[in-house]
């Protein structure tokens, strides 16, 4: 097809400057042709090179990418504008994302000869799996990340491009029915998209770990291969780990990146939103075998893979929003001062039956420290030093809580507005629920600070379960009685929290 001529009308469309021309589409900046008219943000059109050779599977995608822009919606993809006609040119009308494409930021950094810094592939990744998540709370998984699909606005966001190859639940799945056959680009390309597995979300978990390890050492784990047997060896195989061809690769970094290429689905992370999390929180990595390893896994592991694998066949996928609520991320609002042994033992009680019920939860450990009762705690004592302090002071909180198979971390936020801190820390982490006290500081002030558990439950972008206090029942009528549980007598014996 043609590039199209600068000042060119198409249905009340005028053409500009091409911006891209790819090898699947023209991408054009693009106006009304009616000067009164404004969008409110600057457009593009995308028009699919289609010639009498292309296959079915070009006409598929733009058919699915037109039906997803349609239905997806928040700051992660662009917004849809127009459609035209596949009997006379067909094309898509939307947002232009301005910001710099991921597989530029890459080639600058091959040119350069210079690899990203841990914190800022941390700051990329976690951005990408921001993203991600936002589509599959949409019931919608992209199946084809890659760096350039993935355009990073001024701000650090992620926007996801080009939905050609991806799935919606609620949708027929038109290239599935097409094509019959793994669709999408090789490198990034999960284990189970070569068995035909779509709408798995840990797919696009997946595809994020390809492009995390690319950054941090250089190589694509995978190569690129060409052959569906090429394909097929990432069912079974895994690659060298990042620090055996970058050796200042944090441990915590590895342990993401080869977490996230797990030939297993249910290995990896179980919802982006985790992902983003971890990457978001370093230090609250917990690191194990694979942060430390230096060496692939033996032969006998890729044999007994090997011997699974044979056996893999296409099986429906769940709904994505379903899936990742079995991996929800639970946080706890825990009180530091002020706060009596009854809720103290209701939060950490209520906390213990939300884990029991989500097998596949992490829990967040959050309490909110204003900058002026931090300095008043003790005047011997740097920010630092009372950061730690209150840092121990949720580790004994949680210390009867079973969380053998629950990743913890623990945050101390400083605000003078706790309602508005942990508000903001739950949008930023993809929280699902968060638990609250109903009353967080004590009699004193409770008619006064009754608005915060109020406001969170009204501007929380999750579910929030707010706890009543209420003491175990050997201790009601007793007072004075001492709790048995350390973690209860974080309000009594020991300074508060």
């Amino acid at each position: 097809m043609k590039l199209l001529e600068p000042g060119t009308g198409i249905d009340g469309f005028i053409v500009g400057e091409c911006l891209h021309a790819g090898g699947m589409a023209h991408i054009y900046a693009v106006e009304y042709a009616d000067p009164g008219r404004d969008a409110g943000f600057p457009m593009a059109m995308k028009v699919p090179r289609m010639t009498g050779g292309d296959g079915a599977e070009t006409i598929v995608s733009f058919e699915v990418e037109h039906q997803m822009l349609q239905v997806l919606s928040g700051p992660h993809v662009p917004r849809f504008v127009a459609a035209g006609d596949l009997t006379r040119l067909p094309y898509l009308v939307m947002e232009y994302v301005e910001g710099r494409p991921l597989q530029d930021r890459m080639d600058q950094a091959v040119r350069d000869r210079v690899r990203p810094a841990p914190d800022e592939i941390a700051r990329v990744g976690a951005a990408m799996a921001a993203a991600a998540h936002s589509l599959h709370q949409q019931d919608a998984v992209h199946l084809d990340l890659k760096p350039g699909n993935v355009m990073i606005r001024p701000d650090g966001r992620a926007v996801l491009l080009d939905f050609g190859l991806s799935w919606h639940a609620h949708y027929p799945d038109l290239l599935a029915e097409e094509m019959r056959v793994a669709v999408g680009s090789p490198p990034w390309i999960a284990p189970e998209q070569v068995v035909g597995v779509r709408g798995d979300p840990r797919s696009d978990v997946f595809a994020i770990g390809v492009m995390l390890y690319e950054m941090a050492t250089g190589e694509l784990p995978f190569g690129d291969p060409q052959t569906r047997g090429g394909l097929r060896q990432r069912l079974w195989m895994d690659p060298p780990p990042p620090r055996a061809l970058a050796p200042h690769t944090p441990d915590w970094l590895q342990e993401v990146i080869l977490r996230c290429l797990e030939p297993e689905a249910q290995q990896r992370y179980g919802s982006a939103a985790q992902l983003a999390f971890d990457l978001s929180n370093p230090d609250q990595v917990h690191v194990g075998e694979r942060g430390l390893r230096t060496h692939r896994t033996s032969w006998t592991v890729h044999f007994k893979r090997w011997l699974k694998a044979a056996g893999l066949h296409y099986q429906p996928s769940p709904l994505p929003s379903a899936q990742i609520d079995q991996a929800p991320i639970v946080m706890v609002a825990v009180p530091w001062k002020d706060a009596s042994d009854a809720t103290l033992f209701s939060l950490r009680r209520a906390t213990a039956r939300s884990l029991g019920i989500r097998s596949g939860a992490r829990l967040a450990c959050v309490t909110v420290v204003a900058a002026g009762d931090m300095d008043a705690t003790d005047e011997r004592l740097s920010e630092v030093q009372v950061h730690r302090w209150q840092l121990d002071r949720l580790r004994q909180w949680a210390q009867g809580l079973d969380l053998e198979t629950h990743p913890i971390s623990f945050h101390v936020l400083e605000s003078g507005d706790v309602a508005n801190a942990l508000v903001r820390y739950a949008q930023a982490n993809g929280v699902t629920l968060m638990i609250l006290g109903a009353a967080t500081h004590g009699l004193k002030f409770q008619r006064l600070v009754a608005t915060v558990p109020v406001r969170v439950a009204m501007e929380a972008p999750c579910s929030v379960m707010l706890v009543k206090q209420a003491l175990p029942f050997e201790r009601l009528g007793d007072a004075r009685a001492q709790p048995q549980d350390p973690a209860a007598t974080m309000g009594h014996v020991v300074a508060p929290l």
